[in-house]
């Protein structure tokens, strides 16, 4: 009797036990290597994220060094041909002289006077208002005399000859001037800095003051 209650108490278990606690461990292991799936997607979200560069940030000083940049490199240049008369009387007595003149007048803005940034990181929009474009410097390249008559009485005169080169200098500004030179350097002057700036997906909006341009002389 003894003998056959040892033997049922060490029975090898039955197929269905088998089955059910296979069940539970196969289970078991899913939840485990679905929490596992989850975590590996959380983590490797978070590195995709930590691995990714952030948006690009325009701030005051980007502007302001890109503005140093395009006050270098835009200008606009116009090579001009004009003829200059001198004439002056004294004595009664007139000196005279025409010249063929050809000159090299460079206009452009001057970054560093009446600049003012604006800048909306939110909508991502920069507003940046220019002063006018000015002549920058004019260059003399030939000077072709025609005619040069003086008197015995009125003859040309060192102080003569500076203002001949005077007088050639703002016949040339003004020749520039009245072709659009200044005009075309602030159109290029807006261009460049637009697309310059709009690279990093900012919108763009140059503005001007209004103001009187001195007139030449």
């Amino acid at each position: 009797m003894s003998d056959t209650g040892r033997a049922s108490s060490n029975a090898t278990p039955s197929p269905q036990g088998r089955i059910l606690r296979w069940g539970i461990v196969v289970g078991a292991l899913a939840v485990l290597l679905i929490i596992g799936i989850l975590v590996v997607r959380s983590a490797s979200g978070t590195l995709a994220r930590f691995g990714q560069p952030s948006a690009p940030r325009i701030t005051q000083q980007t502007v302001v060094e890109r503005l140093r940049e395009v006050a270098k490199l835009v200008a606009s240049e116009m090579t001009l041909r004009d003829v200059v008369i001198y004439e002056q009387t004294r004595f009664a007595s007139t000196k005279r002289v025409l010249l063929v003149v050809t000159g090299k007048v460079s206009a452009g803005i001057d970054m560093e006077r009446g600049t003012v940034v604006q800048i909306d990181s939110v909508d991502k929009r920069i507003t940046v208002t220019l002063p006018p474009a000015q002549i920058l410097s004019v260059d003399v390249l030939n000077v072709t005399t025609y005619d040069e008559r003086a008197g015995i009485l009125n003859p040309f005169r060192p102080e003569d000859r500076d203002l001949i080169q005077r007088r050639i200098r703002v016949q040339l500004v003004d020749a520039a001037r009245q072709s659009g030179i200044l005009e075309h350097a602030d159109r290029s002057a807006a261009k460049v800095l637009t697309e310059l700036l709009t690279r990093d997906g900012y919108t763009v909006e140059i503005k001007r003051p209004v103001t009187v341009r001195p007139s030449a002389g």
